[in-house]
């Protein structure tokens, strides 16, 4: 895995939503390169939660992640549902990059399991999402988030519905 971005990226993109005038006639993956080319702005919620979209392909989606002590639980350690949220992103926009112009998708399902747990010291994460199966309205997908060194810190997987197919 490589890791040479030491930037936190959060602190560097714009925010905001795309209009559908901004996307309009852009298939899902041309949406998803916007973004991370930073003709799109990101959307706020990765602001709050300090990730970011890094990589798209057919059926794949890869997000870093900075885990720090504004996600911490009462316990001390970072929130599940941030990973969670994590890999709910990662699974929808693998789906997204092979859904059509003016084709969305929404999460029906998203379920995650925790293998390590992620400390305010954890450094950067990355989560990969896959598409495992694809139907012309049901996307099922799957991800993982690694820490540094290649560790799965939490796995899960995600159903996606696309709608406004034609």
């Amino acid at each position: 895995m490589q890791r040479e971005k030491a930037i936190n990226m959060s602190a560097v993109l714009d925010y905001g939503v795309a209009t559908p005038t901004d996307i309009e006639g852009l298939t899902g993956r041309q949406i998803l390169q916007a973004i991370i080319d930073g003709a799109l702005p990101a959307p706020p919620i990765a602001r709050p939660l300090t990730f970011w979209l890094c990589e798209v392909g057919d059926g794949f989606a890869v997000f870093e992640g900075e885990p720090g002590e504004h996600l911490l639980n009462p316990m001390g350690n970072v929130h599940g549902g941030w990973a969670l949220t994590l890999i709910d992103s990662a699974c929808g926009c693998a789906a997204l990059t092979t859904l059509p112009a003016g084709v969305s998708y929404a999460t029906i399902e998203t379920k995650g399991n925790f293998s390590r747990p992620i400390v305010r010291d954890t450094g950067r994460v990355l989560c990969q999402g896959r598409i495992v199966a694809k139907g012309r309205q049901i996307i099922s997908t799957e991800a993982k988030v690694f820490d540094r060194d290649g560790k799965v810190l939490a796995h899960g997987t995600s159903t996606v519905m696309a709608f406004g197919a034609k």
